[in-house]
């Protein structure tokens, strides 16, 4: 039986239509992130460096993404230009720090939505770094049911969300693919330029866990994952108490159901060289003891890395499911 995207009960419902047009109101004073710059994007460009119009940088067939988003082809990665942080270690800085990229029309948008469906045959519609585009992306979503996309959508994001927004995305979105970067705001602060990072994604994460909890639908036939949440958290060297104090979080405040993505594939780049902690690859010995504590605090679902870096190597990744 084919499982449908949530989307197209609020289609049909006429709820999607409504919520676009209550977020394209919200762009007159932005509120979309926590940053709340009330900026008039319609005519200025917000704190995300972002206005009244869409840029990406591209869109591919994505392999990189966890197994059960990949499929036979890939993930349909569209990557949104610019960002609601300033991570000194993006490795997509030329797009989400620098800006580069092209600018679009909400019709494009849509038949590039329809392209990965028809012609590229992603498994998913994966939208990496959208907040900013929420309201065009809503748009272009209802163009494209229109004419008949069906792919079920993945929210890629830092998890530096409002709550008011996310609720927004509820039975739009069917996959969340978040990040837990930080527990601390300090450490948030001095290496992403946010200062609410870790106060904002505890109330984030809650609200994606409340809107999906621990259903996680995997088509039988193709592997692909239709409806779940998955927590990526990126093991950053000198900081591993940080990804252990993220597991503890999940664990207590969450669920140790919950999917974990444990990665091993940080490296320096950008601005990272100018931070002394960040300026290095991750040990092996740092990676496994955070794979160790994610052991005994009983998480059984998700995947762990193979650490394949070496001070010089480029990322090769390599994920295995939890045992």
């Amino acid at each position: 039986m084919e499982i449908l995207p949530s989307y197209m009960k609020l289609y049909e419902s006429g709820e999607l239509h409504k919520r676009r047009d209550y977020l394209m109101k919200r762009l007159e004073k932005c509120d979309l992130c926590p940053r709340q710059c009330k900026v008039n994007r319609l005519t200025n460009v917000g704190t995300c460096r972002v206005g009244n119009e869409i840029k990406i940088s591209e869109y591919v067939l994505y392999p990189g993404e966890e197994p059960v988003l990949q499929g036979e082809n890939g993930a349909g990665g569209i990557f949104f230009s610019n960002c609601t942080m300033r991570c000194v270690y993006c490795q997509n800085f030329n797009f989400s720090q620098l800006g580069f990229g092209k600018n679009i029309s909400t019709i494009d948008l849509a038949e590039i939505f329809l392209k990965l469906q028809n012609e590229m045959k992603a498994a998913n519609l994966d939208l990496v770094t959208a907040t900013p585009y929420l309201p065009f992306i809503f748009d272009a979503l209802i163009y494209a049911i229109e004419r008949g996309f069906r792919l079920p959508i993945v929210w890629n994001t830092s998890s530096y969300e409002r709550i008011d927004t996310l609720k927004m995305m509820e039975d739009v979105v069917d996959i969340y693919l978040a990040d837990i970067r930080y527990t601390s705001n300090i450490v948030s602060k001095r290496f992403s330029g946010v200062k609410d990072y870790w106060s904002n994604v505890q109330i984030a994460v809650k609200e994606m866990y409340r809107q999906i909890g621990e259903t996680f639908i995997v088509d039988e036939k193709s592997n692909i994952l239709k409806r779940g949440i998955i927590i990526r958290i990126l093991v950053l060297p000198n900081l591993i108490n940080q990804a252990k104090e993220a597991l503890k979080f999940l664990k207590y405040d969450v669920s140790e159901k919950v999917h974990v993505s444990l990665m091993d594939q940080y490296v320096p780049v950008y601005k990272a060289k100018n931070h002394e902690k960040l300026s290095r690859y991750l040990y092996k010995s740092e990676y496994q003891e955070v794979v160790d504590y994610l052991y005994e605090l009983g998480f059984e679902n998700g995947w762990i890395q193979t650490h394949n870096l070496k001070e010089e190597d480029k990322v090769k990744e390599v994920f295995s499911t939890l045992q």
